[in-house]
């Protein structure tokens, strides 16, 4: 009895390993990486939750690739940003990175990838949504690079970082939800002598768990711009946006006249 149990077992193993390369296989033709070694990528695409029913330890999972894909990505995309915008400063350079490594944005692009579909999990990860949750398949992204990393060096994985995220550089800094007002304002403040901006808030309404701010945005002690947002960093925003979209107005028409 013990015997067909540990055969049981075995095969069970052996079946579900066969069908975790194939996948990974797939993955990797889909991405246009020939893997010398497919067993990296394959621990890329292991959620933890896969791993009771393969019979393997936690450190078999993808968060140790995912810790060096993040590194790696944040190396490779830092580069990219200090060679095509040779006049921002550090703050600027550190603001767009961090917008374009962050949970979100690499869930776009493992969404792009369908990385989903590959990524190794339980049934009871993949029946609560765990194909397309942000937090999974973002960390299985950066593992990805981790992988390509490890088996080929930096140069694949800049090139998967190449076309992959840095292609989408413009169209995610030009999309309204994820540009910064307030260095934008800034920027063009200091661009025309005006000076620093400073935000003062207004009033707070509502109870502490769902206030309401309202601030405004001062330069040269002359308000510019208003703002309203549940959170300070949100209505400072706001009023820094509507102070750049009036002060850009104003100097058009003085253009035109």
């Amino acid at each position: 009895m013990l015997n067909w149990l540990r055969d049981f077992f075995a095969k069970k193993k052996t079946a579900g390993t066969e069908g975790s390369v194939a996948k990974a296989k797939e993955f990797a033709k889909l991405i246009g990486y020939r893997f010398r070694n497919i067993d990296l990528l394959l621990q890329a695409l292991k959620h933890r939750s896969f791993l009771p029913q393969v019979n393997e330890r936690r450190v078999s999972s993808n968060e140790r690739l995912e810790l060096l894909g993040d590194s790696v990505l944040g190396l490779l995309v830092t580069e990219a940003l200090y060679l095509r915008y040779p006049a921002k400063e550090e703050g600027d350079i550190t603001a767009m990175k961090s917008l374009l490594v962050s949970r979100k944005i690499l869930a776009r692009f493992a969404r792009q990838l369908d990385l989903g579909r590959y990524v190794l999990m339980s049934e009871a990860e993949e029946r609560s949504g765990g194909r397309t949750r942000p937090s999974i398949i973002s960390d299985t992204f950066e593992a990805v690079i981790g992988a390509i990393y490890l088996d080929g060096g930096i140069a694949p994985a800049r090139a998967f970082v190449d076309a992959v995220v840095l292609k989408e550089i413009d169209p995610i800094l030009n999309e309204e939800q994820h540009k910064n007002f307030k260095s934008l304002l800034l920027e063009y403040s200091q661009s025309r002598n005006l000076g620093v901006p400073f935000y003062a808030i207004r009033s707070e309404e509502g109870p502490d768990h769902d206030k309401i701010f309202t601030v405004e945005v001062r330069i040269q002690n002359r308000t510019v711009g208003v703002g309203v947002g549940n959170s300070k960093k949100r209505s400072e925003q706001n009023a820094a946006q509507n102070a750049l979209e009036k002060l850009q107005e104003a100097g058009a028409k003085q253009n035109i006249g």
